[in-house]
């Protein structure tokens, strides 16, 4: 378990839904879309506060981790009044106690800008999801357009202390842990994605 990680998360606990609220509201359409995509067993990666339970299709069964247990915490009143069935877990990507091809679908929202080993932890979803399972990404992400894209890179040094680092490359991380990208979406410039991906059967 990354401890640095994990209490960074604890801390940023306090302020998440509040600093969040905003985004939830302005994003929220575009994630309900995109989870209306996922089927069979299914895990989300970076469960947060649960915000993004009430976006997940209703009588769903699926699987939430989060390395912070404060958010988990918070988590699981939002979980209860889910109509369906959630198992939340403290855990972290990175080390996935999880049996290979164990999943059809994963999930992400805004959690690959803040894995410390971002390769490494699509790995281990990779490895869990069953060939020809997808994973369903909702991410914000280093812009290519130049100006904004150095102010990201400058912003992060400060960013990542509280939070996120702004300036990731998921789509190109993705692509390096092996997925095919299925469809990539522009939903705020070229900074918040939707990142579709497939584990290719062999």
């Amino acid at each position: 378990m990354d401890t640095a990680t994990q209490r960074k998360w604890d801390s940023a606990s306090r302020s998440f839904d509040f600093i969040s609220f905003g985004d939830d509201h302005r994003m929220g359409p575009h994630k309900r879309r995109l989870f209306s995509k996922m089927r069979g067993a299914t895990l989300m990666l970076a469960a947060g506060t649960g915000n993004d339970f009430r976006f997940f299709p209703p009588k769903q069964s699926f699987v939430a981790i989060d390395i912070s247990p404060k958010m988990l915490e918070q988590a699981a009143v939002k979980a209860a009044a889910y109509d369906g069935t959630i198992d939340l877990r403290e855990l972290d990507v990175c080390q996935l106690p999880f049996p290979d091809n164990s999943f059809d679908t994963v999930v992400t929202v805004c959690t690959f800008c803040s894995v410390p080993k971002p390769v490494g932890g699509l790995r281990e979803l990779y490895r869990i999801l069953k060939p020809g399972g997808q994973i369903l990404m909702f991410e914000h992400v280093r812009s290519r357009i130049g100006l904004i894209g150095v102010f990201l890179d400058l912003m992060t040094p400060l960013s990542s202390r509280i939070g996120p680092d702004l300036n990731r490359d998921t789509v190109g991380n993705v692509q390096k842990a092996g997925f095919r990208i299925r469809r990539e979406e522009n939903v705020y410039l070229d900074i918040v994605k939707i990142i579709e991906g497939v584990k290719e059967p062999v």
